[in-house]
């Protein structure tokens, strides 16, 4: 058994510190006695004490600017004599992409689990000191943007609970369904087990789903291990989940039924990698297995990898993935990304002609279109937009001046090239439209003659409830609008979109096999009422003081 005290689990945003009991009482935070309180504040030799940066992304600071976000990227590695915690850190800088409000890693020693986990970036949560400081041969990480459980410390992941047995860390890519449903089953679990959980309760289903496997009992009330445990829980998870998890000694993976995010498996000369995507296998030096099946669940020990089915497989891989999602050089359901964005181009540019003088991209995610684009229609293609590389998180408040600044914190034009040209603005998705309208306003600012927006996939009018964070369908812009008045709002001289079959063709998957709720509402499997969904549902429920009893004692208790 593996007592909680041992689980190291180090915050340092602007609330507490936790490294375990034996800590001194000095300067503890009385909302958790016990705990020291946090290094919230820092000195400066002019202004003396000062908050910390919040660490708030850039479309946090300019609202309406924020673009469709994924949940998370998961990574796990076994591989004794390897630096572990060092290759996953690798693996999730690669994934980076996927999700960039706070990061963690797990490592195993056989022993015990430690686990460091911040909020921010992955360069910025870890260093050389805290890499160092995670020792072992099995490692679990996550890079995590929210869609369930709001952005705090509380909901960064990997998520930590102990067991009978030992311990467990989880990291979930993905957003189930049935969280309200989790809750019950969760409050209903023996309090003996729940009590080693932890300190602080997480308000999202990736703790839900961490708690159900830790405290799964037999009929005899013996505790089931954690393996015997992922097969009782994991039938009754519905939505969309990618999973990597481990105990002190096993490395675990499971893909939900209908595999709408991705995961992939790796060999290494000395061990094995599950990522999220497979570029991330490229950077660790991973050679690409195969996908994780929909529906199976894999553990990989000492003994080998060891593989089984929880559910039969029927294939919804989320179609959005192709389009934006999923890093260019990753390869899903055997299909090469960029391959993909850049026939998506091509179709566009025979649904959708226009007379121009320059194809540009919308960077970065719309250049592979704008190549497949100008390569069909025959005109040439160009770098009208300067991004800045940088951009991602700030520390900084926003003043009104910062927030007139807009778009221009990340695009520029460049305007010896676009002045006096037809553009085709090249862009992969259009979710509020704030960002098309400034950038067509920039563009003329700048001297464009016509400004021509082709979009490469169809309009966006129905919400994601299985891990892309995109608008409210009242916010969505495609809902109650034309496209040519959708083209009008935007101060474009023309607006099209790809149709939904001219982008799944460049996907080369088949229509049935792909998820496309967000764009013509067939969700790929019967959701509950609406009360029982959304991003902040537990903590919605908590404060209304609408959630059952039962749910309130699991969300509350440790």
């Amino acid at each position: 058994m593996c007592d909680a005290s041992l689980v190291h689990a180090v915050r340092r945003g602007p609330s507490t510190r936790y490294q375990g009991p034996d800590q001194g009482k000095q300067n503890e935070d009385p909302l958790w006695p016990g705990i020291p309180n946090s290094d919230q504040w820092t000195t400066s030799p002019t202004l003396g004490l000062v908050p910390r940066g919040d660490g708030l992304l850039n479309h946090d600071l300019l609202p309406g600017e924020k673009g469709p976000q994924d949940a998370c990227g998961v990574f796990g590695v076994w591989a004794p004599g390897e630096e572990v915690a060092k290759l996953t850190y690798f693996g999730l800088y690669a994934l980076q992409h996927r999700g960039q409000e706070s990061a963690g890693i797990a490592v195993s020693n056989g022993s015990q689990i430690l686990v460091f986990k911040d909020m921010g970036l992955v360069s910025q949560v870890f260093d050389e000191t805290s890499l160092g400081s995670l020792q072992g041969h099995i490692a679990v990480g996550h890079a995590r943007y929210s869609t369930t459980g709001a952005s705090v410390w509380e909901n960064a992941q990997p998520t930590f609970r102990a067991t009978a047995h030992g311990s467990i860390a989880l990291g979930h890519n993905g957003n189930l369904v049935n969280t309200a449903q989790l809750a019950e089953m969760v409050a209903e679990l023996p309090n003996d087990n729940n009590s080693r959980s932890g300190r602080v309760a997480a308000t999202n289903d990736t703790d839900l789903v961490t708690a159900l496997l830790a405290g799964q009992a037999d009929e005899d009330g013996k505790p089931l291990t954690v393996e015997q445990a992922a097969g009782a829980v994991l039938p009754k998870v519905r939505g969309a989940f990618s999973l990597v998890f481990m105990d002190e000694h096993t490395l675990y993976a499971a893909r939900d039924p209908q595999g709408i995010r991705p995961l992939v498996l790796g060999r290494l000369e000395r061990g094995w990698v599950v990522a999220s995507e497979s570029a991330a296998l490229d950077i660790v030096g991973a050679s690409f297995v195969r996908e994780i099946e929909p529906g199976e669940f894999i553990a990989i020990d000492e003994n080998g990898l060891r593989s089984s089915r929880f559910a039969e497989a029927k294939p919804k891989g989320c179609v959005f993935e192709y389009v934006y999602l999923a890093r260019p050089d990753t390869d899903i359901a055997g299909r090469n990304v960029y391959l993909s964005r850049v026939e998506m181009g091509r179709r566009l540019a025979k649904e959708a002609p226009v007379e121009a003088d320059l194809v540009i991209p919308t960077p970065e995610s719309g250049t592979p279109a704008a190549i497949g684009y100008a390569e069909a229609s025959g005109i040439p293609f160009g770098a009208g937009l300067v991004k800045n590389a940088y951009v991602g998180r700030t520390f900084i408040q926003p003043s009104q001046t910062i927030r007139q600044i807009g778009i221009r914190l990340k695009l520029n034009p460049l305007k010896e090239v676009i002045k006096g040209k037809r553009l085709v603005v090249v862009d992969d998705s259009i979710v509020r439209g704030n960002t098309q309208r400034a950038l067509v306003r920039m563009l003329r600012e700048a001297g464009a003659a016509e400004v021509h927006i082709r979009i490469s996939s169809p309009p966006v009018k129905w919400p994601c409830f299985f891990g892309i964070d995109f608008a409210t369908r009242a916010e969505l812009i495609a809902n109650g609008m034309t496209i040519e008045e959708i083209g009008t709002s935007l101060g474009a001289d023309s607006l099209a979109y790809i149709s939904i079959d001219g982008m799944i063709e460049a996907t080369t998957i088949a229509k049935p096999n792909l998820c496309r709720a967000c764009f013509d509402g067939e969700y790929p499997m019967e959701l509950p009422d609406p009360e029982l969904l959304g991003k902040q549902l537990l903590e919605t429920e908590l404060a209304a003081g609408t959630a059952a009893p039962a749910a309130v004692d699991a969300i509350r208790r440790p």
